[in-house]
């Protein structure tokens, strides 16, 4: 299944490694510098300041949306969480 991250852009959950919060992503010099080294493959989806960082396996995206949403998007599409229920 695909989530909506912002934009136009849409992702298959299943290739999705993390969906990190902005002050988690701010205040991590591990993450900054994993940016900085991940610049070309970057996506900026969020006009103004993004809320979080949706980290697949060929790119990284700056979203509009919280993490908190987007996690709640994967969940509900998740085939793991379906199987649960």
């Amino acid at each position: 299944m695909y989530i909506h991250v912002g934009e136009d852009v849409m992702v298959r959950t299943d290739e999705i490694i993390a969906i990190i919060d902005r002050d988690t992503v701010q205040y991590s010099d591990e993450l900054q510098s994993y940016l900085k080294n991940k610049k070309n493959q970057t996506c900026h989806l969020a006009k103004g300041s993004y809320k979080s960082l949706v980290i697949t396996f060929d790119q990284l995206y700056l979203s509009p949306l919280a993490s908190n949403t987007l996690k709640k998007r994967s969940k509900k599409y998740s085939t793991y969480e379906n199987l649960l229920k």
